[in-house]
């Protein structure tokens, strides 16, 4: 199906595979010169991954990764085969991260830190079945918040990234089509979030969240951390209707109601 539009124009979802620990790194006898020096920039920068999230909040050793890439089964290409979601526990809330967006390329030297980002969603509303207790992250793959996210990855990583169309244009938006068609969301997302012509929408880039999402210390080249932000059905027809003016007035409204980057299941409307 087409679940998900693409940024600027239709894409095809990729099948989703199951989710698994993440693969062991190869022995460094067995990669050549520059295979080597492209883990140690990967595995450098995943370090300065960690260090900010352990910042943030409580990480999860383990991430919830694949058993063989989706780059190998039509999948969109990220700049490594390497595609991994983290866990970060802060609180009452949940944030799920990308991990693998900001990887070096694996056949391009030069390029910096891949897309230059990592996408997150944090909230405290994921159902207690798909929420795993300390050092287990496996449920996770079954809550809504991880399906968006994953589907929202797969989209910017079909476009290349997004930094470009962040910086033009401020906080991007994106609806999500055909939601009754998905795995998880339509069962647990309220009606709230679901318009009529069965859609819901995320904001990208906005509203910032309380920590700071700008990574100078990437070993290539800097990486942001950007929000993704789940919003209403009436939110996302205030959005379709009026342009970056209504992009750019929803982020003050959520912003000003305290709602912020958080994507809430039980707030209000705030159009």
């Amino acid at each position: 199906m087409n679940f998900f539009k693409k940024l600027f124009g239709s894409s095809k979802a990729p099948q989703t595979q199951d989710d698994q620990p993440a693969p062991q790194s190869p022995e460094l006898g067995d990669l050549t010169e520059a295979e080597a020096a492209n883990l140690a920039v990967r595995e450098a920068g995943a370090a300065c991954l960690d260090r900010h999230w352990s910042a943030v909040g409580t990480v999860e050793r383990d991430v919830l990764a694949y058993l063989i890439s989706p780059t190998f089964s039509g999948g969109p290409y990220w700049p490594s085969t390497r595609q991994a979601y983290r866990v970060v526990r802060r609180g009452d809330t949940i944030i799920l991260a990308t991990e693998g967006l900001s990887d070096p390329f694996d056949d391009t030297e030069g390029m910096g830190n891949g897309f230059e980002m990592e996408l997150f969603v944090e909230t405290a509303d994921i159902p207690e079945h798909a929420r795993g207790p300390v050092g287990e992250v496996d449920p996770f793959k079954r809550s809504w918040a991880f399906e968006l996210l994953e589907h929202v990855a797969k989209t910017v990583a079909d476009a290349g990234g997004i930094t470009h169309q962040l910086d033009q244009h401020g906080a991007l938006s994106l609806e999500l089509p055909g939601l009754s068609q998905s795995h998880h969301m339509s069962d647990q997302l309220p009606k709230l979030f679901v318009t009529d012509d069965d859609s819901t929408g995320v904001l990208i880039g906005a509203p910032a969240p309380d920590f700071p999402t700008q990574l100078d210390d990437m070993p290539l080249s800097p990486v942001r951390l950007v929000p993704v932000v789940l919003i209403t059905a009436a939110e996302l027809e205030y959005v379709r209707s009026g342009g970056r003016a209504a992009r750019e007035d929803l982020v003050s409204r959520l912003t000003a109601a305290g709602v912020g980057h958080l994507s809430s299941l039980h707030r209000a409307s705030v159009v």
